[in-house]
């Protein structure tokens, strides 16, 4: 810094910290990037004299920002283009660049997102603060108008909401998916996981041979009317024509990411933190024998959204 200017040579050494934050509270890093923007103006014009820990003040500005753009999106009820509009998967909406936005959705965990996504903005960024960028609760509480113990009751709310052992509060953003206490038996997880990572990573890969091993000879394949869209439901049968169907699938592999769908091995497609896809995935000791593939949005609010652990 030059005297008590901030300067941008010290800004842009947390820039990766503070987008870091504000992906986390908003999902997007289109919307990240306009948010550590708004931080850069305000703490140009800052006097930063009395400041101990600059990276302190800048990540509870960028959080500031962040949540007073939640607030916003949530009081106009504004929500993303929807798939049969535009492909989400092409990089076509919201802006930014597709392939940057699903490299950092895989590296935070798509289900994390889509719980973040289901908390209300003054948990979500109690929780995300304290618990995934230790900022005390002292600072925190300042930015919700609460006293410290509350803010720390509200990150303890939304802690238990990640574990999946309290159900969604009042006021929290539709579909209410939390993360599910409930898994596959100790021995049978890790097969589970395995399966499933290994059938993201072929779709992703468009390695047909490789898809192919991992279904039963009789796999069956269904997905709603909503998934193409279609008049009616599809059913597809065999491991050939299924595995082919993915491969002609390979794009919706982007934003999409392992989970626990009801305790059941799975996979989710959230694009930018909103839950738009999962698959069902029924794995025994013969592969995995059926693949339920659902977008109505009813049922998928219904679907408790866990993260597969490892």
């Amino acid at each position: 810094m030059t005297g008590h200017i901030l300067s941008p040579e010290r800004f842009e050494a947390d820039r990766p910290r503070l987008r870091a934050v504000a992906h986390r509270m908003l999902g997007s890093l289109t919307e990240a990037d306009d948010a550590v923007q708004e931080t850069w103006l305000r703490a140009s014009a800052a006097d930063l004299g009395e400041v101990e820990n600059v990276t302190a003040w800048l990540t509870t500005v960028v959080g500031r920002v962040s949540l007073n753009m939640l607030r916003s999106r949530r009081t106009r009820r504004e929500e993303p283009l929807e798939a049969s509009e535009v492909d989400l998967m092409a990089g076509a909406a919201l802006g930014g660049d597709p392939e940057e936005e699903a490299l950092l959705a895989d590296s935070v965990g798509v289900a994390l997102l889509v719980v973040l996504d289901s908390l209300g903005p003054d948990e979500r960024l109690a929780f995300v603060l304290h618990d995934l960028f230790a900022v005390p609760f002292d600072a925190i509480a300042p930015l919700i108008d609460r006293t410290p113990a509350t803010t720390r009751q509200l990150a303890s709310r939304a802690r238990r909401r990640v574990r999946g052992t309290t159900p969604a509060p009042a006021g929290a953003r539709e579909p209410a998916t939390v993360l599910t206490s409930r898994a596959p038996a100790a021995a049978d997880a890790p097969r589970q996981r395995q399966a499933v990572e290994a059938f993201l990573a072929a779709t992703r890969g468009g390695d047909f041979e490789a898809l192919l091993a991992l279904l039963h000879p009789d796999v069956v394949l269904t997905a709603d009317r909503f998934v193409v869209p279609t008049p009616e439901p599809i059913e597809v049968l065999g491991a050939r024509t299924v595995a082919q169907g993915a491969m002609a699938a390979t794009g919706r592999a982007r934003f999409t990411g392992p989970a626990l769908l009801d305790g059941r091995a799975g996979l989710v497609m959230a694009p930018y933190g909103r839950l738009r896809l999962a698959l069902l995935l029924t794995v025994t000791d013969e592969g995995i024998t059926r693949i339920e593939i659902i977008a109505d949005r009813e049922r998928l609010a219904g679907i408790e959204v866990g993260v597969l652990d490892g």
